[in-house]
């Protein structure tokens, strides 16, 4: 399945789901977990149909002899699952008549979680169905219909993505309730793709439904290492997102377990010192600890506590201190840390001065990077990741901590929301890598983008090609209508049949048969040797002069287009030719839509292509020696001088990379990107002030 089929199926599951709002009034809440139990059905199917002749041929190989073995025994080792007939998810599409839906989906559910261990029991969703069924009896045979629409072969990799994209879409729409939850993949993506989660246990106390394990199994897959190398942990006080996260790992094919538990009171997996990997998203702000929950607690204690001095009252002061020391505390010797924290945190005083100066001078932080504001459904103000490297003690980079502030570097996704692209994500992580020395996985990277952007330029070719056609072939159809039709119209119709398509326009208006090019041979051959450096910034240079060529290409073709369509509509407009036998069989009824068509594939493809040079350049203009460097507005090594005596263990990015004058350090797409939001925010701003102004207005006429 490609990216393009996958999204388009995301997106019309979801329109699927989505309408229980309009169509059964049913709220986000109420409906998210009982959808991801049928996506989850659906998975179960799926797979256990790939492996089903295998565990019957088992099953069959040593049935009646002492060898015999139980069908979901076997089941359970081929495929994690046993799925009984009522189970299936076509017995479920074909009800009986007299079945109702709810009722045997929950007896599907029971059925599955009655064959695995303890650590899945309950996870499934089951009475949620009766709530929905009640709204309305057609809304789940509808969504099981919609789900069937996913392929039967599969893979679970899709699945994973679906019920990732289903998570991120309830957390949207449900808000301040959302965020909760879900994490944006994006800041995900970045966290691991930064403290490379390869083999090990992976610790989050704060898991909400598990997407920071999703995105350490990617990442794992994507090295080619096994799956089976990591095993997961997590903590979560939230039962229902207790069992969307259990649900997440079944999908997921991850080994691993998700207590219930308040992480302040209890540590069920022993946390201190046992970790290789933490990941998380903490609640920020948090005021209503009690400093005797957790003063005993060697998890929090290790570097102090963030007690109220002087006052009578037994609370803490902020648990964001808590969580900071939880995760440094939970990491062994050569275990790295990559977590969510509140900008305050950064700089805050008192006890939470004393803390982080005492986890600064261990050596143990190794990045600081602030993010955008907007990235979070229930933060809109700029948070930071804090990054944690217990093995960096030994190295050269001991006494240095990178500072990188990615705050003017996003995609706008709606008026209120934020995101990183992928590309954004490896580009930010290339430059931690160069600051860890790793010139060779800088190059890679660059490598990608290279191969990336001769994919998009060979199809480049193909679509100018294409839309030349295209127009030469409206060309002479009009010119074969006039000619075919001189004789056909009255002398009146003739006149308008003129001077709506005079022979005189139509030789004056010569498309090319054929179009000069850009040879693409030596750009070729400079990227199949790319490998260095010097030849990947000559690609770059090159690279940039076709893809001019080929948008003054582009530009030629849509001036002949508006040309040809301009006779086309005139033509039409004046002798209402679309019922004209002669006009569609020459498919002139079509011409506009047609030629539409092919001008925004090949917009399509030059936007790619610009984007992967986009991309590159990104890199290459800041790191142009593929080594690091300090770059005002974006990136910073502070030695232990600077950080300690200078600025106060300050852990705030802002104070050490500086704003690069003019902001230059803004492409013009990305300005103009940036301008567009921020209109929108005045317009909301103003209309804001209209609404106050209106308002006491009113109130004051009332009072007088």
């Amino acid at each position: 399945m490609t990216n393009e089929q996958l999204k388009k199926l995301e997106d019309d599951l979801w329109d699927a789901a989505n309408s229980l709002r309009a169509y059964g009034g049913i709220k986000a809440s109420d409906y998210a977990v009982p959808v991801l139990g049928l996506i989850f059905l659906r998975f179960a199917d799926n797979k256990y149909s790939h492996v089903e002749a295998e565990i019957l041929q088992e099953y069959e190989k040593h049935r009646g002899t002492r060898m015999e073995r139980d069908l979901d025994k076997i089941a359970l080792e081929k495929c994690g699952f046993y799925l009984p007939e009522h189970a299936r998810y076509e017995y479920l599409l074909n009800l009986p008549g007299d079945k109702k839906a709810a009722e045997a989906i929950k007896e599907a559910m029971v059925a599955i979680e009655s064959y695995q261990d303890a650590k899945f029991q309950g996870v499934l969703p089951k009475d949620a169905f009766f709530d929905i069924e009640k709204k309305k009896d057609d809304i789940l045979p509808q969504l099981l219909k919609a789900f069937s629409d996913i392929p039967k072969d599969a893979s679970g990799d899709v699945f994973g993505k679906i019920y990732e994209y289903f998570l991120g879409n309830f957390a949207l729409s449900d808000g301040q309730k959302g965020g909760e939850f879900f994490t944006p993949t994006s800041v995900v993506r970045f966290i691991v793709e930064v403290i490379e989660p390869y083999s090990g246990k992976i610790y989050d106390p704060a898991c909400g439904s598990g997407g920071m394990f999703v995105q350490s199994a990617k990442f794992v897959k994507k090295a080619n290492h096994d799956l089976n190398d990591i095993y997961v942990c997590g903590q979560e006080y939230m039962g229902e997102t207790v069992r969307l996260a259990k649900m997440n790992l079944l999908v997921n094919n991850l080994r691993g377990e998700i207590t219930e538990t308040n992480s302040y009171e209890s540590d069920p997996y022993n946390s201190k010192g046992k970790f290789d990997y933490v990941m998380a998203n903490p609640p920020f702000n948090v005021k209503t600890v009690k400093e005797a929950t957790v003063k005993n607690d060697p998890r929090f204690t290790a570097y102090g506590l963030p007690t109220n001095k002087g006052k009578k009252d037994d609370k803490i002061t902020d648990a964001n201190y808590l969580w900071v020391s939880l995760f440094a505390s939970s990491l062994n010797d050569k275990g790295r840390a990559g977590f969510v924290m509140a900008n305050s945190a950064s700089d805050a005083r008192n006890s939470e001065y004393e803390i982080r100066k005492n986890i600064v001078d261990s050596g143990i932080v190794d990045c600081m990077v602030t993010m955008p504001s907007n990235m979070f459904y229930t933060v809109t103000l700029p948070a930071t990741i804090w990054f944690f490297d217990k093995g960096k003690v030994n190295t050269d980079r001991k006494d240095k901590i990178l500072f990188l502030d990615g705050r003017n570097l996003y995609r706008q996704i709606d008026r209120a929301h934020r995101d990183w692209t992928e590309e954004q994500v490896q580009n930010l992580s290339a430059i931690v890598r160069l600051y860890r020395g790793e010139t060779d996985r800088y190059l890679e990277l660059i490598s990608h983008y290279i191969k990336e952007a001769q994919t998009a330029l060979s199809a480049i070719t193909e679509r100018v090609e294409k839309y030349n056609a295209a127009l030469n072939k409206a060309l002479a159809n009009l010119k074969s209508y006039y000619q075919q039709s001189k004789d056909k119209y009255k002398p009146e119709q003739l006149k308008k049949l003129q001077a709506a398509i005079l022979p005189e326009q139509l030789q004056t208006l010569q498309l090319k048969d054929g179009l000069e090019m850009p040879n693409l041979q030596p750009l070729q051959t400079l990227a199949a040797s790319a490998k260095e450096n010097a030849s990947q910034l000559q690609f770059a240079t090159e690279f940039k002069t076709v893809l001019s060529a080929y948008q003054e290409l582009q530009s030629g073709l849509n001036k002949e287009k508006e040309s040809v369509f301009e006779l086309w509509k005139q033509a039409d407009s004046l002798l209402k030719l679309k019922s004209d036998k002669g006009w569609n069989d020459l498919e002139l009824n079509k011409i506009d839509k047609y030629l539409d068509k092919k001008q925004l594939k090949l917009k399509v493809a030059l936007e790619q292509a610009s984007y992967w040079l986009d991309s590159m350049a990104w890199l290459q203009e800041r790191f142009p020696d593929a080594k690091y460097v300090d770059v005002t507005g974006l990136c910073k090594i502070a030695s232990r001088e600077e950080y300690v005596v200078e600025q106060d263990y300050s852990l705030n990015a802002g104070r050490y990379v500086g704003v690069e004058a003019g902001d230059d350090s803004l492409s013009a797409k990305e300005f103009k990107e940036l301008l567009s939001y921020k209109l929108l925010a005045f317009k909301k701003l103003t209309n804001q002030a209209h609404q106050l102004e209106l308002s006491i207005e009113q109130n004051l006429a009332a009072l007088l």
